[in-house]
């Protein structure tokens, strides 16, 4: 059985181009989701309990979300005490919500390619129902 090499340049059809590195990544996935459901933003004690990660790792995810203009950190203080507030930012909004139409190409895709009819049907549940 010959396969055809895809031409260089050109996007293959399983590429998955929008699976975006920055989002791509459990930690990041989880707080974008967070800050996505909790527009108004959240503290950052909050978010660390959200997530189920530490004071560091959702500093350094931060960082990085930051970094990609995906997220705003607000630094303050409340009743005299320093409240950090995270948002997600209008940027971050976009690339998060194109990110979660390439996954649910990945779905139907998987629900296409699958043999076993028990397979594809669990796959298909999970793509979001068209009304």
């Amino acid at each position: 059985m010959t396969t055809k090499k895809p031409q260089r340049g050109s996007q293959g059809r399983f590429a998955y181009e929008g699976l975006d590195r920055v989002i791509h990544e459990r930690a990041r996935l989880s707080v974008l989701t967070s800050l996505l459901t909790h527009p108004k933003g959240v503290a950052f004690g909050d978010l660390k309990e959200l997530c189920s990660l530490t004071d560091g790792n959702l500093s350094r995810h931060l960082r990085v979300l930051e970094h990609a203009g995906m997220v705003e950190i607000a630094k303050g203080h409340e009743r005299n005490r320093p409240l950090t507030v995270c948002r997600i930012t209008t940027t971050g909004r976009k690339r998060y919500l194109e990110y979660l139409s390439t996954l649910e190409q990945v779905v139907r895709d998987a629900a296409k390619g699958a043999q076993d009819p028990a397979t594809a049907s669990l796959v298909r549940s999970l793509l979001p129902s068209r009304a």
